[in-house]
C-alpha cells in the first residue's frame, strides 16, 4: 500500500493541498461504503419485500450498538495515537495501538455473544410479531457471529490513516464496499438465501477487507506496529474518554431509534417503519461524506495539537467546517426537490399510501442538513484535538437527549411529529455547538494553550508507558 510519511504529511502539507490529500480520498472512500449501504437498501427493498426492508430496519440499531463500542476504542485510540507521534513519542503509539487492537477483538466477542442470545426477545420487546421477528432476528443473528473480526475494521481504517497510508485506506473502502456488494448479489440473486443472504454478504465483506487492512501492520511496514501490550490506568483512561463521544453518539442514536421505532410501530405499522428506513439509509449516504472529511483530517488537526503548533491545527479544522457545509446544503436542496425519486429507489412504485408518506417525510428531513453540519464538525474539531466533555455533549445532544425532549412535544402531531423531530433537533443542537465553540476560544485565547493538550488531562500518577520506560533507562 503506498504511503506517505506521515510526520510530513501533517506537519508540512499546506491545509489545501493536506485536505486535497487525505480528505478527498477519504470522502471517496466512505462515498463508496455510503453507495453500498443504498445498493443494500435497494436490493433488500426491492428483491425480499417491504416485511425485509423493515426488519432490516428494526434490527439494525442492534447492528450499530455491537460497532459501537469498537468504534469507542478505534477512534478514542486514534487521538492518543496521533498525539503521541506528533510529540515522536513512538512507544507509547505503538502500545496505544496494540492494545486497542486487542481490546476491540474482544469486545466483539462479548457483544456479538449477547446479541445473538437475545436477538428474538429484542425484536419482540419492540413490538414485532410474526415473520417480521424472524427476519430482523435472523438478520442480527448473522452479525453477532461475525462480530469478532467485522468491528475492528473501522478502527484499522484510522490506523492507516495515522500511519500516512491515505490511499491504502482509500482502497480498503473500496473494496468492503465491492466485496460486500457483490456477496450479498450473490447470495440474494443466485443462492436465494433471503434475509440470510443480505447480512452474510456485508459481513463477509467486511471481515475479509478487516484481514486484508492488517496485513501492512503484520510486515511491520508502518510507523505504527504491534508490541507487547501494558493495558495501564493512562492508556485505558485517554482512550475512553476520547471514544466516548462517538460511542455515546452511536448508542444514543440507536436508543433513540428504538423508541422511534417503536411509535412509527404504533403511528404507522411496518409502514411508517419502512419510511423511516428510507430516512435513514438516506442519512447513512450523507453522514458518511461528512465523516470521511473530517475523520481524514482528525490525525493531522491532532499531530500539529499535540506537536504544539496550534495555528496549524486550525487552518485545517476551517476545511472541514467548510466541506460539512458545502455536502450538507447541497444534500437538503437535492432532498427537497426529489423526494419521490429518492422514495422510489428504496420502495419501487409502492403503494400510493407509502409513497405520500414517504413524500412528506423526505421533505421534512431534508431541513436537517441546513443545521446538521454546525455541531458535526464541531464534534469532530473538540475530538481531534482531545477535548472530550463538549464533544460528547453534542454527541448525546443530537442524538438522544434532545430528539427525546422533543417527542412529547411533538407527539399529538403523531407522523408528522416524528419526521419533524430530526431537523428541530439539529438546528437546537447547532446553536448549542455555536456555544460551546465560543466559549473554547474565548478560554484558549485568555489561557496557557498547554492547558488545552491532551497530555493535561492525565493525572500525573498515570505515567505513561514511554515516560516510565526513559525513567527506568
Amino acid at each position: 500500500m503506498t504511503k506517505v510519511d506521515n510526520k510530513t504529511l501533517f506537519s508540512e502539507f499546506s491545509p489545501a493541498r493536506l485536505f486535497f490529500t487525505a480528505a478527498i480520498p477519504g470522502s471517496v472512500g466512505m462515498l463508496f461504503s455510503s453507495v453500498y449501504q443504498l445498493m443494500d437498501g435497494i436490493m433488500v427493498g426491492r428483491v425480499l419485500g417491504d416485511t425485509a426492508f423493515a426488519a432490516v430496519n428494526l434490527a439494525m440499531p442492534f447492528v450499530i450498538i455491537n460497532f459501537a463500542l469498537a468504534d469507542l476504542i478505534g477512534v478514542g485510540s486514534s487521538v492518543p495515537i496521533a498525539h503521541a507521534l506528533g510529540r515522536k513519542d513512538d512507544k507509547e503509539a505503538n502500545n496505544i495501538f496494540t492494545c486497542a487492537c486487542i481490546a476491540i477483538v474482544v469486545a466483539g466477542i462479548i457483544v456479538g455473544a449477547a446479541l445473538f442470545a437475545l436477538a428474538r426477545p429484542l425484536m419482540r420487546l419492540m413490538g414485532a410479531e410474526g415473520v417480521l421477528v424472524d427476519y430482523a432476528a435472523r438478520y442480527l443473528e448473522v452479525y453477532a457471529l461475525l462480530s469478532p473480526v467485522t468491528t475492528v475494521i473501522f478502527a484499522v481504517d484510522n490506523y492507516l490513516r495515522i500511519s500516512g497510508v491515505i490511499r491504502g485506506s482509500l482502497f480498503i473502502n473500496i473494496l468492503m464496499s465491492l466485496l460486500s456488494m457483490g456477496l450479498e448479489f450473490l447470495f440474494l440473486f443466485v443462492f436465494e438465501w433471503g434475509i440470510l443472504g443480505a447480512a452474510l454478504g456485508t459481513g463477509l465483506g467486511m471481515s475479509i477487507a478487516a484481514i486484508v487492512a492488517f496485513v501492512p501492520f503484520f510486515m511491520k511496514k508502518l510507523p505504527l506496529r504491534f508490541v507487547r501490550p501494558h493495558f495501564t490506568k493512562s492508556v485505558i483512561k485517554t482512550t475512553i474518554s476520547c471514544g466516548m463521544p462517538n460511542f455515546l453518539n452511536n448508542i444514543a442514536a440507536r436508543v433513540a431509534s428504538v423508541f422511534m421505532n417503536v411509535l412509527l410501530l404504533r403511528f404507522g405499522g411496518e409502514t411508517a417503519v419502512s419510511v423511516y428506513g428510507v430516512l435513514m439509509y438516506v442519512d447513512g449516504f450523507i453522514l458518511p461524506l461528512m465523516y470521511g472529511t473530517c475523520d481524514s483530517l482528525q490525525p493531522a488537526i491532532g499531530f500539529n495539537w499535540g506537536a504544539g503548533d496550534y495555528k496549524r491545527a486550525f487552518r485545517i479544522e476551517k476545511y472541514c467546517f467548510i466541506a460539512c457545509a458545502v455536502v450538507s446544503v447541497a444534500s437538503a436542496a437535492v432532498l427537497f426537490a426529489a423526494p419521490d425519486g429518492i422514495s422510489h429507489i428504496f420502495l419501487g412504485e409502492g403503494s400510493p399510501e407509502i409513497i405520500e408518506t414517504a413524500r412528506v417525510a423526505i421533505r421534512i428531513f431534508a431541513f436537517t442538513y441546513l443545521a446538521r453540519w454546525v455541531s458535526f464538525a464541531a464534534q469532530s474539531f473538540f475530538l481531534a484535538i482531545g477535548r472530550p466533555l463538549p464533544a460528547g455533549t453534542l454527541s448525546l445532544s443530537i442524538s438522544l437527549v434532545v430528539p427525546l425532549i422533543l417527542i412529547p412535544c411533538f407527539y399529538s402531531l403523531e407522523l408528522t411529529g416524528l419526521w419533524l423531530n430530526t431537523p428541530v433537533a439539529a438546528v437546537v443542537v447547532a446553536v448549542i455547538a455555536v456555544i460551546l465553540l465560543v466559549i473554547f476560544f474565548h478560554k484558549f485565547k485568555t489561557s496557557d494553550p498547554q492547558k488545552f493538550s491532551l497530555n493535561h488531562h492525565i493525572s500525573p500518577t498515570e505515567t505513561s508507558i514511554s515516560e516510565t520506560e526513559n525513567t527506568e533507562n
